[in-house]
Formats: C-alpha cells, structure tokens, sequence
C-alpha cells in the first residue's frame, strides 16, 4: 500500500515539492555560511518524493543552533516552501483519491518550516536511528 500510496505522490505532488527543495538547497549551498540549510534541504527533497513509509523525529542530540538555524530557515525559505505544501495540497483535497495524499502533504509543514535538529526515520522503526535496537 505504501508504494502505491508513493507512486501516486510522486505524480501528483512530490515530483514538484522535491523541486522546490531541490532549488532552495541550491540556493542555500551558494554560500558557505548556509551550507547546513542546504544539506537539510537536500535531504527534505528525498522525503517530498517518497514519503510514505518514514517518518520525521527529533534528534535528540540537537542544540540550541537549531533552534537558531530554524528561525533563519524560516525567514530564508522555511515560509515559501510551506507555501508551496498548502498551494499543492489544495488541488489534492478537490479529488476524492487525493484527499490522502492532501493530509500528507500538510503533515509535512512542521519540517518545511523547522528542519533542523529533525531526522527522517523509517516509520516501522522510528528509534533504531539512536542507538536503540530494532523493535522487530
């Protein structure tokens, strides 16, 4: 089911959210200071193409320069992208098969808007990230 629910994303919706990462990474990585902005967008931009299956977590070793960057990010690209979230998942929500996919896409804002200090885990096993066996 997830990888039909995936495909489905991927034409609808991700192709054109990942694009939209894609380019505020590009962006991002032009100066040296906001290379850690970029490498965030980078990895944002795999999730916006397949995005059921995994899930985002807070990393628990994350400082108070996330909290920073996060409010830079916010400022910078973190509003414009969450933006580009709501703007997609309108046309997903007047079709009856996208309404899913529209729920997802707005569960997508809060790492939009703060990416720092979060880690994109597999939804089965969303501690093995940290040092804690699998739940097998």
């Amino acid at each position: 089911m997830k990888t039909l629910l995936n495909l489905i994303w991927l034409v609808l919706a991700g192709f054109w959210l990942a694009l939209g990462y894609v380019l505020a990474g590009i962006i991002c990585c032009i100066l040296i200071v906001t290379i850690p902005f970029g490498i965030a967008a980078f990895r944002i931009a795999g999730y916006a193409l397949w995005p059921f299956g995994r899930t985002v977590v807070d990393k628990p070793d994350a400082g108070a320069w996330s909290v920073v960057g996060n409010v830079i990010w916010v400022l910078v690209a973190g509003i414009w992208l969450a933006i580009e979230h709501v703007l997609t998942a309108i046309p997903l929500f007047l079709s009856i098969i996208g309404i899913p996919l529209g729920i997802a896409n707005l569960k997508m804002i809060p790492i939009s808007l703060m990416p720092l200090g979060k880690q994109i885990v597999p939804s089965d096993h969303p501690f093995v990230g940290y040092g804690e066996p699998s739940r097998r």
